[in-house]
C-alpha cells in the first residue's frame, strides 16, 4: 500500500494533426469542463495550470482556458459540451467517465484529453489504451484490485468489520467494474455490502435514511465526481454516525473523512498538460497512448480517527504518505 511508481510509455513517433486556423492565427482556446464548481475544483484547476506553465503556456497570456462547471449534475454535461465546441476551442479537457462520454457522443473532431477515467476501454470510450484512436485520449484512473484493498485498509481498522456500506453511482459506468471488484474482495474477506445509488445531490437523503437503519460497520466511496461535489455533507453523515470510512479522494479526508487510497487526482490533472501541448503542436489524439496511475497516495485523518473511536495500527500510519492531525 505504498505509493506506487508504475512506469507507463506516453512517446512514440506523434502523427500531425492539422491545427484548427484559429489556433494558427492567435491564442489557442482550452476547454476545460469540470463536474463540480470552481471553488470545489480549484486544486485541480491549479494543477493543470501547473503543468500548462511547466510547458510555457500561462493563462492570459498566451493561452485562453474556458471554464464551463457542471454543479454535480451529469445531466448538464451535453449543454456544457456543446458550449464549449461554439466557442472553438482547439482542445478539451474533462474529468470522469460519465463526462468523457459525453464528449464522445457530441464531437468526433475536437481532440478531448481525458482525465481520471477509470476504464477507458471497458466502458467503449476506446478500442485500446495503447491506440486510443479518434479524438480521445488522456489518462486513466483504473488500477487493480483498488476496491479490494480500500476494504482490507477498512479491516486493518476495525478488526470485526463484516457489514460496510457502499457509495455508488449507477450512472457512472465504471462502477460496474468497481462494484465486482468489492463485491469479490468482500466474499473473500466475509463481508457483506449494501449498496446505496446516488446519481444526484437530492438520493444523499434516502441513502442515509436506510444506513440508519441497517447500522453498518463502516462506509466504502467509491470515485465519483457526484460525491466529490458532496464531500462535506457526506462526511458530516458519517461523522454522525461515527462510521469509519475509506475514500478514493483525499479531499473527503480534507473536510473529516478517515482515510483514501487511490491516484493522485492533482498529479493527473497536472499531467494532462503534457497531452494538451502535444495536441496543441500538431499531435493526433488517436496516437497518444492512454496513460495509466503513476502515483498513488494513502491518507489518513488522525483528528477523525480520534473522533470515530478507532485506532489505526502503526504499521499503516507507516504507510501513509500524509498525516492530517
Amino acid at each position: 500500500m505504498r505509493r506506487r511508481e508504475f512506469i507507463t510509455l506516453l512517446g512514440g513517433v506523434a502523427v500531425t494533426w492539422p491545427l484548427a486556423a484559429n489556433a494558427q492565427s492567435k491564442t489557442p482556446r482550452i476547454g476545460f469542463m469540470g463536474n463540480s464548481t470552481a471553488a470545489l475544483e480549484a486544486n485541480l484547476v491549479d494543477a493543470f495550470r501547473e503543468g500548462l506553465r511547466e510547458h510555457g503556456y500561462e493563462e492570459g497570456r498566451n493561452i485562453v482556458i474556458e471554464y464551463r462547471w457542471a454543479d454535480g449534475k451529469y445531466e448538464r454535461f451535453p449543454a456544457l459540451v456543446a458550449e464549449l465546441i461554439a466557442a472553438n476551442v482547439e482542445v478539451i479537457v474533462t474529468a470522469g467517465t460519465p463526462a468523457a462520454l459525453a464528449m464522445k457522443k457530441a464531437t468526433t473532431t475536437v481532440p478531448l484529453v481525458m482525465v481520471a477515467v477509470g476504464d477507458p476501454v471497458g466502458t467503449g470510450l476506446v478500442p485500446s489504451l495503447a491506440r486510443p484512436g479518434a479524438n480521445l485520449t488522456g489518462l486513466s484512473s483504473v488500477a487493480p484490485d483498488l476496491e479490494g484493498k480500500r476494504l482490507q485498509l477498512l479491516r486493518e481498522v476495525v478488526p470485526a468489520l463484516s457489514h460496510v456500506a457502499m457509495f455508488i453511482n449507477s450512472l457512472n459506468p465504471f462502477h460496474v467494474s468497481s462494484m465486482r471488484q468489492a463485491r469479490a474482495a468482500a466474499q473473500t474477506m466475509g463481508i457483506k455490502l449494501q449498496l446505496h445509488d446516488i446519481r444526484k445531490s437530492e438520493d444523499l437523503d434516502d441513502a442515509f435514511a436506510a444506513i440508519r437503519k441497517e447500522r453498518p460497520d463502516a462506509v466504502l466511496i467509491l470515485a465519483d465526481r457526484v460525491f466529490l461535489h458532496n464531500r462535506e455533507r457526506m462526511i458530516d453523515f458519517t461523522k454522525e454516525q461515527r462510521l469509519p470510512n475509506v475514500n478514493a479522494y483525499k479531499e473527503l479526508v480534507e473536510v473529516g473523512g478517515l482515510m483514501s487510497y487511490g491516484p493522485s487526482y492533482e498529479d493527473m490533472h497536472k499531467r494532462a498538460a503534457i497531452y494538451v501541448d502535444k495536441i496543441l503542436k500538431g499531435a493526433k489524439p488517436a496516437d497518444l497512448p492512454i496513460e495509466q496511475p503513476s502515483k498513488f497516495t494513502f491518507i489518513v485523518n488522525l483528528k477523525a480517527a480520534k473522533a470515530l473511536g478507532v485506532t489505526v495500527p502503526s504499521q499503516l500510519l507507516g504507510l501513509a504518505d500524509e498525516l492530517i492531525d
